[in-house]
This record gives C-alpha cells, structure tokens and sequence, in this order.
C-alpha cells in the first residue's frame, strides 16, 4: 500500500476535535502496548499477554491531550480493571476534545502466546458519537478493497454470488479471487463453497482485523475477507477500511437472548438485530485508526529485540479526512 502525500487540512478543520489529538500521538499507544506484550510472544500465557498490553495501553492514554472514552474495550465495568466500555482515557478529562476510543490492546492473545503471525495492537479515534458502540456478539464480516463500484458486496447475497460480482468488476474469473476467511469449524460450508469456485482461500487462526485490513493492501494478494468474527472487531476493521477507501457488510449474530440483552444495553434497537451494517455505519465522519505488530505478518513486522537492547516496531496510520496513510518504524531504547 502506498502512502499518499497529505492532503491540506479540510476546511474547518479548526472544528475537527481529532485536529488536536495528533495522528502520530496514537501510534506511541499502540507502540506501548505492542512492546509489553511481545515480552510475553511463546510463553503460553494469554492472559497475562493481554493483562500487559491493556496496562500499558491505559498508561499511554494518559499522555494525550483528550477527553477520551471507550466505546469499544475490554469489557464493561464489572468485567475488567481498565480500559472497560464506558471508562474515561486521556490526559485532559473535562477540558480536552472529546473523543470515542474503540481499542483492541492485543488483537489475538492465542497468537502472541504460541507465536503465530499477526497479532497486533489496535485503535481507532473518531469524534464523540461517530463508532457504533457494537456489543461483544459475533458479526457475520464481508468486505474488499478499494478500488472497486459502491455496493459490489453485499450480505444479503450467497458467497458466490458475491466472489462472481467481485471477479467480474476485477476483470477476472471467480477462480482467480483469493479470499480470507478465520480457520474455524462453522466456516467449512463456507470454505468448501469457496473451493468449489476454484478460490484461493487463505485460512487464518486468529486475528480477523488483520484479515479484513489485508484486502485494502495489493501484496497480500488477498481480494475479499468472509465468515463470522467479533463484532467490536468489525468496528475496527471497518474504521481502517473507511480511511483507505474499502467496503465492508456487517451483520450482528445472536446465540440467545443474554446476549440480544447485551445489544439493547449499547443501544441497538431490536428492529435492527437482522440489519446489514455498511461500513459507514459502523464509523461515521473523519477517523483515525492506528496498529502495531506485536508478533510479524501479512501487514506489520513484529516487535523486534536488537542485540545492542534496543526494541524496532512497525506500525501503520491512517485518517479519513486526508486518506493518509503512513507506514512507521520505530527504534526504542529496552526498558
């Protein structure tokens, strides 16, 4: 992926509250929390890889200048010590601009702990009210890249119908469309009817966001990403996908009713339970969405431990309103 120039700010963007919570501040939260857990890459432990990563998330929350809170987070009040739905965050509570945080400290805790690829540390940042206050359901998650007609996927249609509407805006046969879809036992109809096109499917064994971020980049060779995954994770997802462009369908699965309760606690109407969400109604106006590699793969390196005690991370930005992307190397000193 390339990283256009940036673009003059948009007019009125002295009104913009993320005009004062700098784009670059957000990588040093996820840069924080990636290094912690990488401590614990291999360890087996995945509790204790996600307990660090949210510590040093919350730490870094308190160097920027915002009246922050979390919409989307580790839990609720009762369920975890910090960073819970509905926690306040940052360094200016009450006089800072106000911001809606949806973060994932450790986006694949089974990965970090026996070292397989893609873990990251992830966020996204929009102006109070613009991030759907998804609930910790499953979502059944469509999407693709930029580049292609408005509404070329779409949920409502089978699997096929949507791969052959795919190859055909692309120029391609269906066989020629690689997919990515979470390696799972409710995926194998899906993965079979996959096959019986002649996809190339990618299985993946955790971390969907980086699943879905893959197809806004060329050199994954990744065109679509399919199948059922967290819904705070689709929220994430989507925020990447409106600043670069892509499209995404989403659709909230409920296994009974506790967790339809959940969903009417965050706001969502009982009419909506069978709504197909689009992207942009999952992240409404200007975004920002940063992520760092804890462990290396398809779309960030890995936390690096150099042999003169220094630490390298790679890290991508991206924002809305300018479609900056910027890719981020960084060196730190081991603490």
């Amino acid at each position: 992926m390339n990283s256009p120039t940036d673009a003059a700010p948009d007019a009125g963007a002295a009104d913009n509250p993320l005009d004062r919570v700098l784009v670059l501040e957000m990588v040093r939260v996820t840069e924080a929390a990636a290094v912690a857990a990488s401590k614990l890459i291999g360890r087996g432990d995945e509790k204790a890889a996600d307990a660090a990563a949210v510590e040093a998330m919350r730490r870094a929350f308190d160097t920027l200048e915002m009246d922050g809170t979390v919409v989307i987070g580790e839990g609720e009040r009762d369920e975890a010590p910090m960073l819970y739905i509905g926690e306040k965050v940052g360094g200016a509570i009450g006089t800072g601009p106000k911001i809606d945080i949806a973060l994932d400290p450790l986006e694949g805790t089974t990965i970090t702990a026996k070292a397989g690829p893609n873990a990251l540390a992830v966020l996204a940042a929009a102006e109070q009210g613009n991030l759907l206050n998804a609930p910790d359901t499953y979502m059944d998650k469509l999407a693709v890249g930029p580049g292609y007609p408005e509404g070329v996927i779409d949920l409502a249609r089978s699997p096929s119908e949507n791969v052959r509407a795919v190859a055909s805006a692309k120029g391609v046969e269906p066989s020629e469309i690689i997919v990515c879809v979470l390696d799972r036992p409710r995926h194998a109809a899906l993965i079979a009817e996959l096959r019986s096109l002649g996809c190339g499917v990618v299985l993946i064994g955790d971390g969907d966001v980086a699943g879905v971020i893959a197809v806004t980049d060329p050199d994954t060779t990744i065109d679509m990403y399919m199948g059922s995954g967290g819904a705070p994770e689709g929220v994430l997802a989507a925020a990447a996908l409106r600043c670069v462009g892509g499209q995404f369908n989403g659709r909230l699965i409920f296994r009974n009713e506790d967790e339809k309760a959940r969903a009417r606690k965050w706001g969502i109407a009982d009419a909506d339970f069978d709504r197909i969400y689009l992207r942009d109604d999952l992240v409404k106006g200007d975004c920002i969405f940063a992520a760092t590699g804890v462990t290396s793969g398809s779309l960030l390196e890995g936390v690096k431990y150099t042999r003169d005690g220094k630490m390298t991370t790679e890290s991508v930005v991206m924002r809305a309103s300018s479609g900056t992307v910027r890719w981020i190397k960084g060196e730190h000193r081991a603490r």
